[in-house]
């Protein structure tokens, strides 16, 4: 048996993205057992995932997880973080392994220069490049996503779309008035997800809005990835349940403030995916991943991106 460990530390959509890679290799290898190493606090978006046949954990640290690595004995490692951490489980481990061309240079260009040198392929094309050496090519069936079967949450109107209002990032965010205004004018009640530093934009929102079913942090990723799946369409900002959605085939209206598709992380073979940008400013991208508040002060990116650009979308 070949012994294969992946290596995605986080996030929830950067984890959701390396999910061809893992299904290719497993449909496509014989007799291989795949490992997943990545941060507890994210283990609940893989564990279900038939694809894999481990998961093993660290809370911060690789070293947590070292010891018992070593006394696996890898044939190899796909590296799909490529930081400190991943090299430091690749030289422990002592084995081949392939990771993925990070394009940090082309980024500092775009963000800093707004020299676009970046190619124009996403980054799930790009992770394959770690299991070319396998023979491993991609099958073009797009992102998994597996929740568990006994996952469920009641009280949800019978058709509505979700609007995922959070963000890692300030300046990822739509400010909560113009959700608010989006929300009042959409024909279908808007199921609101988000984590728990949503709570006072929700509380904007939600405030004399008759149409809004708050869930901002009232749920667990695998319900809110629930609700995501039961939805007529997805609203989100550049997260990661933007990828779950993606995983589902939603139809997506995706909002981007600082950030650009252009990263390589836009929703990935999704039939119907809508992007909603301000392509006028000569600031954007300010940051390939985002700033507490706009350092220009404006933060035009989001607040000239009219409403009914959203509204007409989720109407139709």
């Amino acid at each position: 048996m070949k012994k294969i460990l992946i290596i995605r530390f986080s996030s929830i959509g950067d984890i959701v993205l390396t999910t061809p890679v893992v299904r290719c290799l497993k449909q496509q290898l014989t007799d291989v057992h795949i490992t997943y190493l990545t941060k507890s606090s994210f283990k609940s978006i893989v564990e279900e995932n038939p694809f894999i046949d481990e998961v093993v954990t660290i809370k911060d640290k690789a070293e947590e997880a070292l010891d018992y690595l070593v006394k696996q004995d890898f044939d190899y490692v796909v590296d799909l973080h490529k930081n400190i951490r991943s090299k430091q489980v690749r030289k422990a481990l002592k084995c081949d392994f392939g990771s993925f061309p990070k394009l940090n240079k082309e980024k500092f260009l775009l963000t800093k220069f707004k020299v676009n040198r970046m190619p124009e392929i996403h980054i799930v094309d790009r992770y394959f490049e770690a299991v070319k050496m396998l023979g491993v090519n991609n099958d073009g069936k797009g992102l998994d996503h597996f929740i568990p079967k006994e996952t469920f949450v009641n009280g949800l109107p019978e058709r509505f779309v979700s609007f995922v209002i959070g963000g890692s990032f300030a300046t990822k965010r739509m400010p909560a008035e113009k959700i608010k205004a989006i929300v009042d004018k959409t024909n279908l009640p808007v199921v609101l997800l988000g984590g728990g530093k949503d709570d006072a934009q929700s509380a904007k929102i939600i405030e004399e809005s008759p149409n809004a079913v708050n869930l901002v942090n009232q749920i667990s990723l695998a319900e809110s990835a629930w609700v995501v799946k039961q939805s007529e369409k997805v609203v989100s900002h550049d997260t990661g349940l933007m990828h779950v959605a993606a995983a589902y085939q939603k139809e997506i209206i995706s909002i981007w403030g600082n950030t650009v598709p252009e990263f390589g992380m836009y929703p990935y073979l999704v039939e119907n995916s809508h992007i909603i940008e301000n392509k006028e400013l000569s600031c954007r991208p300010c940051s390939k991943l985002g700033h507490a508040a706009c350092p220009k002060k404006h933060f035009k990116c989001m607040n000239e991106i009219a409403e009914e650009r959203v509204i007409n979308l989720l109407n139709i």
